[in-house]
């Protein structure tokens, strides 16, 4: 190969390499594009060991959740693993490498206290922008990368010298602080929105205590005004003022399942959001064959889970047959409002309830006996009404609040698909 062919393949291979984002700040446009170099010549993966305090906080694959620490055991030194030698200082980054598709990872930027990291997670502390290194390893491009050299099936990991060895592409320090600033201050924001949820669920979850009568009573604590000489609530049993029956499963349900119109609709576990309130929708449909061996719920029944996250109410918005995972209260007294008692249900004192009567020796389940025999508060049924209200009121402000944390992280995701390029496009 001639001196010029070899000048115009190298030329062709760096343009094949040669990056700039599809979103680019103004004062960045005539920079050029960025470098592609390995993660471990932007930052070092897990510095050097050094000797650990008495005690310190561990930090293992349980405490970070969404990128925040949820849970900070102290643990003694005596206690700790025996490859758990590294300190974090703040601006280091944890990775996770097992199931790393997760982006369970975390920013270190606090506190007076000694933190060290499992071996779940590689320490990466960046030489230059902290927080665009931070904000590097979540894009999909990086996450792919890793993915690809992941070995195992159920928990795919990968090593910290593979890790190390990701290419990444980087711009100079200036714009990597500028990305940092613009997706930090997101993350801010989706932070303090989400704060604001968490102080909306806790105010619904204190007003239940208050609303509905504790164990042995038969009045609650708060009671609004027009009802407050109204007298003691109606006790009774689930059972007693409704049908409580189990779901049922035709099987094999491969069998059965349709993409037919006259398909009746087929509610599984996974159809519903634990956040929501009522049933909308089922992503699967049985033959009408399968309505012998099942059962079928109307708009406006009630149905609980029995087993996993058991005891949680959905009201349902559509016509469905449930298998036997759900349990449905249907025929309820006249006395009783549909709304009053999904909230009841949610009370701490019905959980409570469902809890202590659970069976199961590793995965607890409820059974429609259990559930029939709920002892019940119920006042009027314009007091019923005035709760009910109230509590969806405060859900509607909850769903609200989570669209907005949505929408959010939505628009940061999408932001971040244009800020930062992807390795395996040429530039333009």
């Amino acid at each position: 190969m001639s001196h010029k062919d070899t000048n115009a393949m190298d030329e062709q291979n760096h343009k094949k390499r040669a990056l700039v984002p599809r979103l680019r700040f103004p004062e960045f446009r005539e920079v050029g594009e960025w470098e592609i170099k390995p993660l471990d010549s932007v930052c070092t993966v897990n510095p050097s060991s050094s000797v650990l305090p008495e005690t310190f906080v561990y930090i293992d694959l349980e405490s970070v959740e969404a990128g925040e620490l949820k849970i900070r055991k102290i643990i003694k030194r005596e206690e700790a693993p025996s490859r758990a030698q590294r300190l974090l200082k703040i601006g280091d980054v944890i990775y996770q490498i097992v199931r790393p598709y997760q982006k369970n990872n975390f920013f270190f930027s606090f506190d007076e206290n000694d933190y060290v990291a499992s071996t779940g997670y590689a320490q990466l502390r960046a030489f230059e922008s902290e927080r665009f290194l931070y904000q590097l390893i979540h894009t999909n491009d990086f996450v792919g990368r890793v993915l690809e050299k992941c070995t195992g099936s159920n928990y795919p990991a990968i090593s910290s010298s593979d890790l190390a060895k990701i290419d990444v592409a980087v711009p100079k320090l200036k714009e990597q602080q500028r990305i940092a600033a613009c997706l930090s201050s997101l993350d801010e924001l989706i932070t303090a929105e989400t704060q604001k949820l968490k102080v909306l669920k806790a105010h619904k979850k204190g007003l239940m205590q208050q609303l509905f009568p504790r164990e042995g009573e038969t009045v609650p604590r708060l009671r609004f005004p027009e009802f407050q000489e109204a007298g003691e609530w109606e006790l009774n049993n689930l059972g007693d003022l409704s049908t409580v029956v189990r779901g049922g499963s035709p099987r094999p349900i491969s069998s059965f399942l349709t993409i037919e119109a006259n398909g009746l609709n087929w509610l599984k576990i996974g159809d519903v959001d634990k956040e929501e309130k009522y049933v909308i929708r089922t992503e699967e449909r049985v033959r009408p064959e399968a309505l012998s061996k099942t059962r079928e719920v109307n708009l406006g029944d009630l149905i609980l889970s029995n087993s996993m996250s058991f005891g949680r109410p959905y009201l349902m918005k559509i016509k469905s047959c449930i298998h036997d995972g759900w349990i449905a209260i249907t025929e309820l007294h006249e006395s009783v409002s549909k709304e009053y008692l999904y909230y009841l249900i949610f009370s701490p004192s019905s959980q409570s309830y469902f809890l202590n009567n659970a069976a199961g020796s590793g995965v607890l389940n409820l059974n429609a006996e259990i559930i029939r025999a709920l002892f019940i508060a119920y006042p009027s049924l314009p007091e019923q009404q005035r709760i009910a209200a109230c509590l969806s009121s405060l859900d509607d402000l909850i769903t609200a609040q989570r669209q907005k944390i949505d929408t959010l992280k939505r628009h940061k995701k999408g932001l971040m698909q244009q800020l930062f390029p992807v390795m395996d496009e040429m530039s333009t």
